[in-house]
């Protein structure tokens, strides 16, 4: 993999457009209750929103990053520039 995904789950609302929008299904939100530190979260209205992003499947493809009305997602790597901040 010649490229990286990064989620800034600070900005992060979790309406799981991006997990919708993915053609290849690499995308998991998880809304957690209650708090947990386990994996990357953001805490909102006491609960905990998990992203996993399962790497071994994304193809790098920038439709999540297209897909975000927040402007969460940035995908970079080998060749590429930040496609969103």
């Amino acid at each position: 993999m010649a490229f990286s995904v990064h989620v800034n789950m600070n900005r992060c609302t979790g309406c799981g457009i991006c997990v919708v929008a993915c053609p290849v299904n690499a995308l998991e939100l998880h809304t957690v209750d209650p708090v947990t530190k386990e994996k990357i979260y953001h805490v909102k209205d006491g609960k905990s929103i998990s992203m996993d992003v399962k790497l071994e499947l994304c193809a790098g493809c920038g439709v999540c990053v297209a897909a975000c009305p927040y402007k969460v997602i940035t995908l970079a790597g080998k060749g590429m520039t930040n496609v969103l901040v």
